[in-house]
């Protein structure tokens, strides 16, 4: 394909446009792939250095401080003490005093024991009276757990270590300067005024950090065990099993071991296709409804817009669980077609493979199009009028001003918006689990998984219906670099981010 000059490019539809980038983007990959890889050792090479300076900075800080700057790398808070920053120093203190409780009687005995993840589960002892005494001993999930905690915790104590020698050092400097170092009030008053955004990023990036990052971190820790139903602590200790898991998901044998690999093959292949039907089918249709509410002439705008929000505010799950009941083989909608003669035999809406998987993208429709509409409202209401005047003058079709004006406006406001709708859906959970909760199932497929599961939902299965929380994991990471690709990908082709400069 030829590059095409500015001017042509411009004039291509919205379809074509992304089309050519997505061709220009399949052609320039291996180029990139190629300049990533020689970048990855010049990458390395500056980290080294990163850490050798930084290294550097901390032993120049130690060789050129004094007494109680050198002192303050043993025994944190001991500078800032004896220079009158008492409050610094006393939190400083205390740090350390709670670390080094932390690791005696808490956090090196769950650290150690992450090699092995435990020796001995339960042990059983005879008492005097004959009856089996249980004494649970190891507990791998809590090794696991609690080790992944102290590493964090390690982490944040020796960012606080780092922070408390370069504090202990810039004192120094400054008294060595005749000016005397902040106090503890002049702390206090700085995070109340202009390091106010620290105040107020603490508590959510604490919040992140617990909740977020370090059960991704135990996640995919898990993911390289060997813990499923038949090693469930207390009873049961699992160990380390490195990539055995990532082969079991990803690989196929001539013995036929690879049901799993073939499982999620097709659970991908359709965990896709849903994804793409389900938002480009509900961002079209509700632009097209509105754009139909929006037009001049038409009556009771308010009226439409009143109904379609109400079907957001009836509860997901009543509407799905509701629509499942009046689909299923004893429904109403089989028992209102039987009593009409319009059918002979129940239909397995939700019971037959390929139908069903065409109910849940259908029934889908209904619950985010009027999503869509309201967004694409505001959005249709902002485009400014003269534009479609001045088509109209030029002749264009209403298709062309569509095409031309109306669909690109819509993609670049709405271009991240498509874009977390696409990774909503690929995790859309409440759908799927509501309507066949995964059903039907097959003899096809492993893991308990059925022919409308998503990949979510399959890993729902996995760890409440067979405890195999080894491979959820690995599907969880699975997913996480399909949805973290794609994203990478669309995100950079998008008009919201190609072609900002034309809606400034």
């Amino acid at each position: 394909m030829k590059k095409l000059s500015e001017l042509e490019y411009l004039g291509l539809s919205p379809s074509k446009r992304f089309g050519y980038d997505f061709s220009v983007f399949l052609r320039n990959l291996p180029v990139k792939l190629s300049g990533f890889l020689k970048k990855i050792p010049l990458g390395l090479w500056r980290i080294v250095l990163t850490v050798t300076g930084f290294l550097k900075e901390l032993g120049g800080i130690f060789i050129k401080g004094d007494f109680k700057t050198r002192t303050s790398f043993f025994v944190m808070g001991f500078g800032q003490l004896f220079r009158h920053q008492v409050g610094r120093g006393i939190i400083f203190l205390l740090m350390e005093i709670i670390f080094i409780g932390f690791m005696v009687f808490f956090g090196f005995g769950y650290l150690s024991d992450m090699g092995s993840l435990g020796e001995v589960a339960v042990e059983r002892t005879i008492n005097e009276y004959g009856l089996e005494i249980l004494t649970y001993k190891d507990n791998s999930l809590k090794i696991l757990l609690y080790g992944v905690l102290t590493i964090f915790f390690i982490i944040g104590f020796i960012y606080t270590w780092v922070i408390n020698v370069k504090q202990n050092g810039t004192a120094q400097k400054l008294i060595e300067q005749g000016i005397r170092p902040k106090g503890f009030k002049a702390d206090i008053k700085s995070l109340a005024d202009e390091q106010y955004y620290k105040t107020l990023l603490a508590v959510p990036l604490l919040g992140i950090v617990v909740f977020t990052v370090i059960p991704i971190f135990f996640m995919i820790l898990i993911a390289f065990t060997n813990y499923d139903y038949s090693h469930l602590p207390p009873e049961k200790l699992f160990d380390w099993v490195g990539f055995e898991n990532f082969r079991t998901m990803l690989s196929t044998d001539i013995s036929g071991s690879g049901k799993f690999a073939y499982t999620f093959r097709e659970i991908l292949i359709w965990t896709l296709i849903w994804a793409l039907v389900a938002t480009f089918s509900n961002y079209f249709l509700g632009m097209f409804v509105a754009i139909c509410i929006n037009r001049k002439g038409i009556r009771f705008k308010k009226v439409f817009r009143t109904i379609l929000v109400m079907t957001i505010a009836v509860p997901q799950f009543v509407s799905l669980l509701l629509v499942s009941k009046m689909f299923a083989d004893e429904g109403i909608v089989n028992s209102f077609l039987l009593s009409l003669g319009a059918i002979t035999e129940k239909i397995g809406w939700l019971s037959t493979p390929n139908l069903a998987k065409i109910m849940v993208l259908v029934i889908n429709l209904w619950v985010g199009i009027p999503y869509l509409m309201l967004i694409a409202t505001g959005v249709l209401m902002n485009i400014p009028a003269d534009l479609y005047e001045s088509a109209k003058i030029d002749g264009a079709s209403g298709i062309r001003q569509f095409t031309k004006i109306t669909l690109p406006y819509m993609l670049f406001v709405t271009g991240p918006y498509l874009l977390t709708s696409f990774t909503a859906n690929i995790n859309n959970f409440n759908v799927i689990y509501l309507l066949t909760g995964g059903r039907p199932k097959t003899l096809a497929y492993e893991g308990g998984a059925g022919s409308t599961d998503l990949l979510i939902t399959w890993l729902y299965t996995m760890t409440v219906t067979n405890n195999d929380y080894k491979l959820a994991a690995v599907i969880g990471i699975l997913v996480f670099i399909v949805v973290a690709a794609i994203s990478l990908v669309v995100y950079n082709l998008s008009p919201a981010i190609k072609n900002e400069e034309d809606f400034q």
